[in-house]
């Protein structure tokens, strides 16, 4: 009953709920989908919680969730360093360590990207775990870029060693940018990472309690599966 009312308070004010930049097929910025937006939204709503959705990279969301300047983020967890209550996890991706094959790289440990350029996502140095981190910081040629797009320019042209990359991410957007990288180029996958496994970061404990309850609600009613169904081809 304290969630349902819970609920009707925050159906009348929609929670400010902050996803990052486009990053198909997980969320497709500005149109209103993609697995984990939709895994997301679906929850809410099966808990009575309308949202207002922002986009923009993850630092700038991380930050305006310190100021109060919106109520939750996707896309998080534990390891980001930020002050917040954090949901049960709803998604997990896969990241994988990506080269050219050509040129025969010697990765078997995250200790070993140190000797090479990396580009990887906003708060990988954070995300991706404190081995991550420590190369990430002793590494003088480690980037984060907010737009993977723009890792895929980088990995094909050869301006960099290596990109850190959820392959179906990195998939997607090779039909982006086909006319100006080749991307027939044969990679090698380095699998050095974990599953990652990805929360709401909320302002408040009850915008999780809420989500979790919507979350258990749609993976009990085959919503959830039937959301996973529906982006399989990616």
């Amino acid at each position: 009953m304290s969630l349902l009312c819970l609920s009707l308070t925050l159906s009348a004010q929609p929670l400010r709920l902050g996803f990052g930049t486009h990053k198909p097929p997980y969320v497709f910025e500005g149109e209103a989908k993609g697995l984990e937006y939709d895994i997301v939204v679906a929850a809410l709503s099966r808990a009575g919680v309308a949202v207002a959705v922002q986009y923009a990279p993850m630092e700038r969301l991380h930050l305006m969730l310190r100021r109060g300047q919106i109520d939750a983020i996707a896309t998080t967890n534990e390891l980001s360093g930020v002050s917040a209550f954090y949901s049960d996890a709803y998604i997990h991706y896969q990241n994988v360590a990506v080269a050219l094959s050509s040129r025969q790289l010697d990765i078997r440990q995250i200790e070993d990207l140190g000797r090479y350029s990396v580009h990887a996502f906003q708060r990988a140095r954070f995300l991706l775990g404190p081995e991550f981190q420590q190369m990430a910081e002793n590494n003088p040629r480690y980037r984060e870029e907010a737009y993977q797009i723009a890792r895929n320019r980088m990995l094909y042209s050869g301006r960099v060693d290596v990109v850190v990359s959820d392959m179906r991410i990195l998939r997607y957007f090779n039909g982006q940018v086909y006319t100006q990288v080749d991307v027939s180029q044969p990679l090698a996958l380095y699998p050095i990472f974990a599953a990652t496994a990805y929360k709401l970061g909320c302002s408040l404990e009850r915008y999780c309690e809420l989500f979790n309850q919507g979350l258990v609600a749609i993976r009990a009613s085959g919503e959830y599966q039937a959301i996973e169904r529906r982006y399989a081809m990616h």
